[in-house]
């Protein structure tokens, strides 16, 4: 019966010292700020309940990196001003960059987001992110995205599915993967909770996946990738 309940008590404490129990929603770091303000999710909210126009749900959304549902007590970060909001006024990533002379895709695994650049340098789109968590459990080690500047190499389309996770069996959702390191990719989920939660893979909103997929870089090999930010 000792054993029985020191092993609880271990596995209470890795439960509570997990990085994706204690991370940080994004919402609740930029909530407090001139344009935007800190929200406690009630009982029975919802996104579609607190933002009925479907444009205005999808930019609070994107402003708080997160897909997944909102629950009591959870803070998000609402715009004071939900007239005329514009997508890319709403981008953390810069507006203009050097011409890089071909299309290209940034990553901040720090802003949580990515921007996808024309030739000229301009940003035409950005959506947020999810990269490793930095320990996964189910492997017993850290889990990182790489940084670097790669490119594209291979594209599946709304059935690309994971070969290792879950782990054993494989068959995770990789909906539009772009793949540009080995088996690491940009992928359309489901699960991006407003922080770094995936294996390596860089999660994305399922329609950022699918338009970068099959809009942004269709017919242009190799789209360069880089990625900075730190996880």
């Amino acid at each position: 019966m000792r054993f029985i309940i020191q092993y609880l008590l271990v596995l209470t404490l890795l439960f509570l010292t997990s990085p994706i129990i204690n991370a940080a929603l994004y919402g609740t770091k930029i909530c407090d700020s001139r344009d935007l303000y800190c929200y406690k999710v009630k009982r029975g909210d919802t996104w579609d309940k607190l933002f009925t126009d479907s444009k205005v749900r999808d930019i609070v959304m994107r402003i708080n990196r997160m897909n997944t549902r909102i629950h009591p007590g959870m803070i998000i970060a609402i715009p004071h001003d939900l007239s005329n909001l514009n997508l890319l006024e709403w981008s953390p990533m810069s507006a203009q960059i050097s011409p890089p002379g071909k299309k290209i895709i940034i990553v901040s695994l720090s802003k949580l987001a990515f921007g996808a650049y024309t030739a000229g340098g301009q940003l035409v789109h950005w959506g947020p992110v999810s990269g490793a968590r930095g320990y996964c459990p189910d492997i017993h080690r850290g889990c990182h995205t790489p940084q670097g500047t790669f490119a594209i190499y291979n594209k599946e389309g709304f059935g690309c599915i994971s070969t290792k996770f879950p782990v054993g069996r494989g068959g995770a959702p990789m909906p539009y993967c772009m793949y540009f390191k080995g088996g690491f990719a940009l992928h359309g989920s489901y699960e991006v909770p407003g922080y770094n939660a995936s294996h390596g893979c860089v999660r994305l909103f399922v329609d950022d996946a699918q338009w970068l997929n099959q809009d942004f870089t269709a017919g242009v090999p190799n789209v360069p990738v880089i990625i900075g930010g730190g996880a």
